[in-house]
């Protein structure tokens, strides 16, 4: 567990801060004064990397559709095969929740 390495008062008052946020457009305003817009553009499109890998698109495609780089799109996969399910179960909440609606 890689996230082990970095515990410490200042991550855990970057994720209390996260999950204090009540709605989409909170996240909108804090996220835009935390992060550059490159970083945000980057975080999602990791996301979207991993939602398409995980539905079984190709490489090719979700380099053509999001534009990442077949590095990203290899170090999202390893994440997904070998990491902490972070991705999938974020992916899967977001899913039930749209399925809910």
């Amino acid at each position: 567990m890689q996230i082990n390495k970095l515990r410490g008062k200042e991550l855990d008052q970057l994720f209390n801060a996260i999950l204090s946020l009540k709605d989409s457009e909170e996240c909108y305003q804090f996220f835009d004064d935390l992060c550059t817009m490159n970083e945000i553009q980057s975080l999602a499109q990791r996301l979207e990397v991993a939602r398409m890998l995980m539905d079984g698109d190709t490489y090719q495609k979700i380099e053509k559709d999001t534009g990442a780089s077949t590095a990203t799109i290899s170090r999202v996969k390893r994440c997904i095969n070998y990491g902490n399910d972070g991705y999938r179960m974020a992916l899967d909440r977001v899913k039930e929740e749209q399925e809910a609606k």
